[in-house]
């Protein structure tokens, strides 16, 4: 107690002792403020890219899907029955929220200006439409049903640029088999997600059109989309999907297989798990600066006190005590920088994800500003690993008031 009492009078009174010690103090402060600041703020900006760019992905595609064995890494689809049988089988798996029927048509749209390859996915009121509405950009999404067919489309707002279309207006779309077949489609909602590579070349209709102009039977889609409760049990999900309906051949003959979207897309997840290192770096280079500044800042303090520790051991202070004292002012600088670096980090945070300050090209990152996300666990485990670390670290720096002695330090100028 009587170390921690000395040193909350000493820290309290830094700002009027001499100017190294002031001047040291305040960069040990800042030191651990702006490197605490940059941890948080790094961490917040990569979990939220994260979650941004995943959300988008798995909107655009389901958590699982169920389609034919031939199917796996083809441009066409091959048929395979989803029946009311095979929906119930599905939805009672564990963690699944919802199943719904799909059919996708590779075609060609086309205007007086221009024409372009497009992938057309059919989808019907089963199918959770929320991800495309939330991205709407002009328009509206229509009531699509796997009964009536709308004449409606859903384009995105690259593709609308590029075919120089707006919505109500007219789109031919051309399906090329043994003859072409061609419908009419009305622009209904124009959609923007900034992920490139879906944006030009998805668009979405009523399941019904897509479905009679693949000419299959009346229980035969392209597949199945699964989404999940929570999606940190996809794996575990996609085990039981497996176990449901691998292997196991509809009335036709054909096998059904099953893919999470992490087997679809591997490049983009595997790209955000790198993401993860980036962190482990940042937090590696920021907690030494932090330990740097506060290390050489005790020093200075511990140098320009020495008439001060001569007199403490002069009235009877052991060397063990001494070193507590410092140890708990150093403790206070520490405190003082992580409490200052929170302010500045949710300061920050708060600015971008309320004005979007920094922006990017979304053509190469997907997203328009830099996305911030805050999750607790980290910022708690954040401040207790700068306060542990910088701690221990303070140990070496306050084992030099053991080679103090009263006589000389007395007389120390």
């Amino acid at each position: 107690m009587f170390t921690w009492f000395v040193a909350k009078r000493l820290f309290a009174q830094s700002g009027s002792s001499g100017r190294a010690s002031r001047l040291a103090t305040g960069i040990a402060t800042v030191g651990v403020a702006i490197g605490l600041a940059v941890m948080l703020v790094s961490v917040s900006i990569v979990l939220g890219f994260q979650k941004e760019v995943q959300d988008k992905v798995l909107g655009f595609g389901a958590h699982i899907k169920v389609l034919n064995y031939k199917s796996l890494g083809q441009q066409e689809f091959s048929p395979i029955v989803i029946d009311d049988s095979v929906t119930s089988r599905l939805s009672a798996i564990p963690n699944v929220a919802s199943v719904a029927r799909y059919c996708i048509k590779p075609g060609m749209l086309k205007t007086d200006a221009n024409f372009r390859g497009i992938a057309i996915q059919g989808v019907g009121q089963d199918y959770d439409q929320s991800f495309i509405s939330s991205h709407l950009v002009k328009g509206e999404m229509p009531e699509f049903t796997d009964s009536v067919s709308s004449g409606k489309l859903v384009i995105s707002q690259a593709m609308a640029r590029e075919m120089q279309v707006d919505v109500g207006e007219t789109i031919y779309a051309y399906f090329f088999e043994q003859t072409v077949r061609a419908r009419k489609f009305t622009v209904a909602g124009i959609y923007q997600t900034n992920l490139t590579d879906f944006d030009k070349n998805f668009a979405y209709t009523d399941l019904n059109t897509i479905h009679h102009l693949l000419g299959w039977d009346s229980q035969q889609y392209t597949g199945a989309e699964i989404r999940l409760k929570d999606f940190e049990k996809l794996d575990e999900t996609l085990m039981n999907v497996v176990n449901e309906v691998n292997h196991k051949q509809d009335a036709y003959g054909n096998y059904y297989s099953s893919m999470s979207i992490k087997m679809e897309h591997p490049q983009i997840f595997a790209w955000l798990q790198l993401l993860d290192m980036d962190i482990v770096v940042i937090l590696i280079l920021m907690i030494c600066v932090s330990i740097f500044t506060a290390v050489s800042g005790l020093l200075i303090i511990i140098l320009e006190r020495t008439n001060f520790i001569g007199i403490m051991k002069a009235l009877g202070a052991r060397n063990k005590q001494v070193r507590h004292l410092f140890l708990n002012y150093a403790l206070l600088i520490i405190v003082r920088g992580i409490i200052l670096g929170n302010l500045l980090a949710f300061a920050l945070i708060f600015l971008q994800k309320q004005f979007g300050i920094v922006t990017l090209d979304p053509e190469v990152y997907y997203v328009e500003a830099v996305p911030v996300m805050v999750n607790w666990w980290w910022v708690l485990a954040i401040d207790l690993g700068t306060l542990v670390l910088c701690g221990l670290a303070m140990i070496v720096p306050s084992l030099v008031v053991s080679n103090i002695t009263p006589a000389k330090s007395i007389r120390f100028e």
